[in-house]
């Protein structure tokens, strides 16, 4: 089995579009519209060939500090290749003005990274090509 896509609720489809993008090299494809269920979508493709899909509906807010989830997901993790490559994307997304929240650390089970907030506030951690078995 593998997971087929992640999806994402946002109140700014365009705008997270655009993020993933430009900091993951992620292709949108074609936009999803259903206007009976006022409902509207893109799946964003990644090199690896994972997807993501962002979806949105008119009148969807979200405050991260109001509003985060206790439950559920709490993050997507994308590899960005060695870990001069996290340090260098976690400066670059730091100097746009996202939020770097933890690292670039060596966390206590192995991994290489670094933790970001998109413009939605999920957490997105950057990591680096070595997975640690187990």
């Amino acid at each position: 089995m593998k997971i087929e896509h992640i999806a994402l609720w946002t109140p700014d489809l365009e705008r997270l579009r655009a993020f993933y993008e430009r900091y993951f090299g992620a292709r949108a494809g074609d936009p999803y519209d259903n206007p009976i269920k006022q409902f509207r979508s893109y799946f964003l493709r990644f090199e690896s060939g994972a997807r993501l899909e962002l979806m949105h509906r008119p009148g969807l807010t979200f405050d991260p500090a109001r509003d985060a989830p206790h439950v559920g997901f709490a993050h997507v993790a994308i590899v960005v290749g060695d870990e001069a490559a996290v340090d260098a994307l976690a400066e670059r997304m730091r100097g746009d003005g996202h939020p770097v929240i933890d690292g670039p650390r060596r966390t206590g089970d192995g991994y290489y990274e670094a933790v970001v907030l998109d413009p939605d506030g999920n957490r997105v951690e950057l990591t680096a090509h070595a997975i640690p078995s187990g």
